[in-house]
């Protein structure tokens, strides 16, 4: 108890709050850590679609005629 006391009389105010991922950056580092997760859940989403829009293009396309190509 006595190191918790001595840090909470240390920071006063700054007790307890959570830091900067850097100093100049104003973002906590849970916010952070949420935009890593958001990107890199629209990052999948992103792969999904082309590999629809690839297979779409590449084999439902000329089954329908709708390109003209030889493969």
């Amino acid at each position: 108890m006595g190191e918790s006391k001595r840090r909470q009389q240390q920071l006063g105010e700054d007790y307890g709050k959570e830091d900067n991922v850097l100093p100049w950056l104003p973002f906590k580092k849970a916010q952070a850590q949420q935009f890593v997760e958001v990107t890199t859940k629209g990052a999948w989403i992103g792969i999904g679609l082309m590999v629809a829009l690839w297979i779409t293009v590449r084999f439902i396309g000329p089954g329908f005629g709708w390109w003209d190509v030889d493969f």
